[in-house]
C-alpha cells in the first residue's frame, strides 16, 4: 500500500520503498508511479496538464487559437518540458507482490536536459541545507545554464559547478558565504569549489563583491546566540584587522 505522511494541513503520497522519490503522474490511467521502482502509489489523478489547443469554430490555418495549458515549462531547459512519459505494454506488463501494475518509465527530455536538471537538484538541497531563500537558487541555476551553455568547463564535475554557482549566488544576492560553508553541504572540497569558482567569474566575465570576515561576523554571532554589542565589537575588530592589513583579503 501507499504510504503517506501526514501533517496538519495535507497529506502527501509517496512510495514506501523510496519515500524521498518525485513521484510521476500517469494522467491517462490515472495513476501516480515511484520512478525508481515502478509501483504504483496512488489512482485517480485528474489530468491538470495542459496541450496547445485550439477552440475556435474556424478550421482555417489561418485562424488558429490556440490556448496553452498543462505540463509547466522550465525556460532553462533547452527542451523546457518538464514531463515523463510512462511506457506501458499490456503484454509484458508485471506486478508488484501486492498485485499492483509495475510500468516502465521512459523519459522524454534529452540528456542535457537531464544534467541540468540533476544540478538544478543539487542546488536546490544546497540552497535548503543552508535555510537560503528561493531567489538565491535562482540566481544559481541561471549561472549553471549560462556556464553549461558556454561549454567552457567542459570535463568539470557538474556538482563542482553547481556548488561554485551557488557560491557566487550567494555573494551576488548579498548574503555570503564561505568555501567552508559550501563544502559542507555539497560534495565538493574547497580547492576544487574554489578553482570553479575563479574559472566561472573569468568565462561570464562577471564580478563579485569583495567580502571580508565582518560580512560573516554578525550572522556567526547570532548562531552561538551573543548579544548584540559582542556582535558589534566583533564586526568593528574584523573590519580595523583589515584596514590595518593584518589579515589576508
Amino acid at each position: 500500500m501507499a504510504s503517506t505522511s501526514r501533517g496538519p494541513k495535507t497529506k502527501q503520497i509517496c512510495c514506501p520503498e523510496h519515500p524521498y522519490a518525485n513521484l510521476v503522474e500517469d494522467y491517462h490511467a490515472g495513476d501516480m508511479i515511484c520512478p525508481e521502482c515502478g509501483l504504483v502509489v496512488g489512482d485517480r489523478v485528474v489530468d491538470v496538464g495542459t496541450e496547445w489547443r485550439t477552440f475556435s469554430n474556424e478550421k482555417s490555418t489561418g485562424n488558429k487559437d490556440p490556448s496553452r495549458v498543462g505540463a509547466a515549462e522550465n525556460p532553462l531547459l533547452d527542451g523546457g518540458d518538464l514531463s515523463t512519459m510512462i511506457q506501458v505494454d499490456p503484454t509484458s506488463m508485471s506486478y508488484d507482490e501486492h498485485g499492483k501494475p509495475m510500468y516502465k518509465n521512459r523519459r522524454t527530455m534529452s540528456s542535457a536536459d537531464r544534467a541540468l536538471i540533476n544540478a538544478f537538484r543539487e542546488i536546490g538541497n544546497m540552497g535548503d541545507r543552508l535555510n537560503l531563500p528561493k531567489m538565491i537558487a535562482d540566481r544559481a541555476n541561471n549561472l549553471f545554464k549560462q556556464v553549461n551553455d558556454g561549454k567552457a568547463l567542459k570535463g568539470r564535475s557538474n556538482d563542482a559547478i553547481a556548488a561554485a554557482c551557488m557560491y557566487i549566488a550567494c555573494r551576488q544576492e548579498g548574503v555570503p558565504r564561505t568555501f567552508k560553508e559550501i563544502c559542507a553541504v555539497s560534495k565538493i572540497s574547497k580547492k576544487e569549489i574554489g578553482r570553479v569558482f575563479k574559472l566561472i567569474l573569468k568565462n561570464l566575465e562577471t564580478n563579485v563583491e569583495l567580502i571580508t570576515t565582518g560580512d560573516f561576523m554578525s550572522r556567526f554571532c547570532s548562531n552561538l546566540g551573543l548579544p548584540t554589542s559582542v556582535q558589534k565589537a566583533a564586526t568593528h575588530i574584523a573590519r580595523k584587522a583589515v584596514e590595518m592589513d593584518l589579515v589576508a583579503g
